[in-house]
């Protein structure tokens, strides 16, 4: 379906395609962005560091690989980027998919939140470090619950940011709404519990066949914090690894649907077909 340049142009138009990890979200944004003539703009804050391809089943979209492990990238820093890039594919006369399950990142731009500027503070993130993932996660708790409902427990690089932001006397859940830069439809992916912890173990293991233990001594010391790569800092048998990257991957797939059922505009869906009258309903209104 290939719609007019100009009127696609004019509609100011965006489409999201979210749900937890593993749920079949990139081939129904490809298939879909084929389909409506698209573009489709990564919305995964892991699929953004460069050399991380296997532990983040990453595939081609704007705002992949663009920085290394290790480097320093906000939130306000990906709403600016991606806005920009939406805004260019839409002045091509392409329909953008925004794409991805960080919930925060699809949030900044829908929403178009006017995020916290707290500057990275050095001394303190070091500090910070120092501390273990259950220690940041409890401070957290104290002093930004709702934040913490959502957060990834085990990515110690954004419990440190949550903090920082937090310590300079704002709450990272404070965020604030403004005019919506984009006319949005956001399709959410429902999918049996039972189910996307197959797809979950299935993934693991074949990550692990496609050489991630690999990729992990590739990054070295540049490995950040996160599920998939993490497993890999506690010494333990390939068998243990793979156990404990299936168990907190399913237990971030539940705080993101956790955090994905509290916006009552997402449409859920089931099947390629249902996705598909929805978004030729939005561009017909």
């Amino acid at each position: 379906m290939f719609l007019n340049y100009d009127k696609i142009k004019k509609m100011n138009k965006l489409v999201v395609i979210l749900g937890p990890t593993a749920s079949g979200k990139t081939k129904l944004a490809d298939n879909l962005s084929q389909e409506f003539n698209g573009e489709i703009i990564n919305a995964d804050s892991r699929q953004i560091y460069i050399g991380m391809d296997i532990g983040t089943n990453k595939s081609p979209a704007h705002l992949v690989d663009i920085i290394y492990p290790g480097q320093i990238f906000t939130v306000a820093q990906y709403k600016k980027l991606a806005t920009k890039i939406i805004k260019e594919v839409q002045s091509r006369g392409k329909l953008p998919f925004l794409v991805g399950g960080t919930g925060l990142y699809i949030q900044a731009v829908v929403n178009n939140l006017q995020i916290p500027k707290v500057k990275p503070n050095k001394l303190l993130r070091q500090k910070l470090e120092k501390q273990s993932l259950k220690q940041l996660f409890y401070i957290l708790k104290r002093l930004d619950p709702q934040t913490a409902e959502t957060i990834d427990s085990k990515n110690q690089r954004r419990l440190v940011r949550a903090l920082e932001v937090c310590l300079s006397g704002q709450k990272f859940s404070e965020k604030i709404k403004s005019k919506p830069l984009f006319d949005v439809l956001q399709i959410g992916i429902s999918i049996d519990r039972v189910k996307l912890n197959k797809r979950i173990n299935k993934r693991v293991d074949e990550m692990l066949q496609e050489g991630l233990e690999d990729e992990v001594k590739t990054l070295g010391n540049n490995m950040p914090e996160t599920i998939g790569y993490q497993e890999f800092k506690q010494g333990k048998s390939i068998a243990k690894i793979a156990d404990l990257i299936k168990l907190h991957t399913r237990q971030y797939a539940k705080r993101q649907m956790t955090w994905f059922k509290r916006d009552r505009r997402i449409k859920w869906i089931r099947n390629y077909g249902e996705a598909r009258n929805l978004i030729k309903s939005f561009l017909a209104s």
